[in-house]
């Protein structure tokens, strides 16, 4: 049996968490992080030397960064649908992985996400905020161009693509915040609705981390 640490609320969980149940994996999660405390203990410290959710066991195995893990359980238990065998398919669902780690993950989840959401309103620095929502904006254009004439983003079948970059979606469009029209991205989130593991997983109210920033 799987063991996962971390918090429901968390972002980076929620995609792990989501893929284990899209590939029906047995497992247990321990609440961890947040109000939930524990990852300077050490013990978590001796799995994760940097002290951040999520970390996953596999028997001797642990594994943690939420993208290692997504590919690691891909591999091991995903088969053909989730793990090619060759190398240049597989590669189409990293490029999405580590544009979305790289590029939406910090405009959004830092930029707007912790800036409007996490911030007390009286601290928001608001020039900072519009500026991370227009490169958000133009990282949702480039969505809706790789989503014309797709269901998903890389074709009818979800993929470690669909997992690390639509884990946003949920947050992305429940935020009081201005946004443009993007049929095929909003097409593409209604088509997630539909899985059972999204709305299980990703789809957690997070009221709680209104105007926090202590974790």
């Amino acid at each position: 049996m799987l063991t996962i640490w971390g918090r429901r609320s968390s972002f980076n969980v929620q995609k792990v968490m989501w893929l284990i149940d899209e590939l029906d994996l047995p497992h247990r999660r321990i609440d961890a992080g947040g109000s939930f405390g524990g990852l300077d203990d050490p013990a978590f410290l001796k799995m994760n030397p940097h002290g951040r959710i999520p970390v996953l066991r596999d028997g001797q195995s642990i594994v943690w960064e939420s993208h290692a893990i997504l590919r690691y359980l891909a591999a091991r238990f995903g088969g053909a649908s989730f793990w090619s065998e060759d190398p240049a398919d597989r590669s189409q669902a990293d490029r999405w992985m580590d544009w979305s780690q790289s590029s939406l993950q910090p405009d959004f989840l830092n930029g707007v996400f912790w800036g409007f959401f996490r911030t007390p309103e009286d601290k928001r620095n608001w020039p900072a905020i519009r500026s991370a929502l227009a490169r958000c904006a133009q990282h949702f254009d480039q969505l809706e161009r790789q989503l014309d004439g797709r269901v998903l983003l890389l074709g009818d079948q979800l993929s470690l693509a669909d997992i690390s970059v639509g884990t946003t979606l949920y947050r992305y469009f429940e935020l009081e915040i201005e946004r443009p029209t993007f049929p095929n991205v909003e097409r593409w989130y209604r088509t997630l609705q539909e899985r059972p593991a999204y709305r299980s997983h990703v789809m957690v109210p997070f009221a709680e981390l209104f105007g926090r920033l202590d974790y």
